[in-house]
């Protein structure tokens, strides 16, 4: 193993002296990836004695002398929501991939708590930060992150050009899934909006109010209710919405985990999806295709979201500014909704 001090220069010479190597080929066999044509038979020698020894870099003295830590951060509050979850694995899935370390914190979803975790991360000597869940309305928190030390990019949220952003197309996905309802007929269409706060939630209702505009459709603002992301916020917004003296004929849930709620709702009203109440909701998530009632969604694509953040992270790393990027999305039809008679 390497020495207290933290310095393992001595344990590299001992692997170079069991393998029969210059202690140079050990550095270089034990800090890079297996080549392209096979490992040669000397460097094979090398990775068994280190297996044997028990070997592990000292990745802090490394980084010392590179100046590098081959290290990105990670803020993601809610990280128990399959969106935030799913966007977190293809992050770490495409650092590992780049020779990259991902350091996760999850801190609640408060700016003041994804502060520290940020000044933590930065203690770190991380090389860059991705962050998922910005709020619209911290512009002092916007304005910290804009100026960090490091590159920043957000993700799953925005707030501003002030922090390049890899997101889907939150506008366009809110107006496709009020275009579909309407297109069934549909014209009192409710919105369980999710929380002000949230980028992702406002785009897709600024969406929503697009689609019934281009279709002269008045706006009824009793029609619209914010809750959470929960499920338990689709169950509140669905009896806020069906207790109006004009009901919807149909809801847009602006994430799937509260869709899940909406059906909750009208079951406990008695009511049938989609035959009582057409709905739409919004990420395509791998369980609503296995409801008993399949949901109709947009689909998103978190793989390629965490992916494309990584790869503007690493790419302002090396030469500049992270690039924004806005991912498509697209409109999957299943079963629960239907022609409004």
């Amino acid at each position: 193993m390497a020495d207290s001090t933290g310095n393992d220069n001595g344990t590299l010479r001992q692997i170079a002296e069991r393998a029969g190597v210059h202690v140079s080929t050990v550095s270089r066999v034990l800090r890079r990836e297996e080549p392209a044509g096979g490992w040669s038979a000397a460097a094979l020698r090398v990775l068994a004695v280190a297996q044997e020894m028990g070997y592990r870099p000292n990745l802090v003295a490394s980084s010392l002398r590179t100046r590098r830590s081959r290290t990105i951060g990670l803020v993601m509050p809610r990280l128990t929501d399959f969106v935030v979850s799913a966007i977190c694995q293809a992050i770490e899935s495409a650092a590992r991939y780049s020779g990259y370390h991902a350091m996760l914190t999850t801190p609640p979803d408060d700016m003041g708590a994804q502060m520290e975790s940020v000044d933590y991360l930065l203690s770190r000597q991380v090389e860059g930060i991705i962050v998922t869940s910005l709020h619209r309305d911290d512009t002092v928190f916007s304005y910290r992150m804009a100026h960090l030390p490091v590159p920043v990019v957000a993700t799953n949220r925005h707030v501003g050009p002030e922090i390049p952003a890899v997101v889907g197309d939150d506008f366009n996905g809110g107006y496709l899934a009020t275009e579909y309802l309407l297109k069934l007929g549909h014209s009192r269409i409710g919105i369980v909006a999710g929380p002000r706060h949230a980028s992702t939630a406002y785009d897709r209702l600024l969406g929503y109010r697009k689609a019934l505009a281009d279709q002269a459709k008045p706006i009824d603002e009793a029609l619209i209710i914010h809750t959470d992301f929960e499920a338990e916020g689709g169950v509140v917004g669905t009896h806020s919405l069906l207790s109006l003296a004009d009901p919807p004929t149909a809801i847009f849930a602006v994430n799937d985990t509260a869709a899940i709620g909406v059906m909750g709702a009208a079951r406990q009203r008695g009511l049938s999806i989609p035959n009582d109440l057409s709905l739409v909701g919004y990420n395509d998530i791998p369980i609503v295709a296995q409801l008993p009632i399949p949901l109709t969604t947009i689909h998103s694509d978190l793989n390629n979201m965490g992916a494309a953040a990584v790869q503007s992270l690493l790419a302002a790393i090396d030469s500049g500014k992270p690039q924004a990027k806005v991912l498509p999305v697209s409109l999957v039809v299943r079963s629960s909704a239907t022609a409004h008679a």
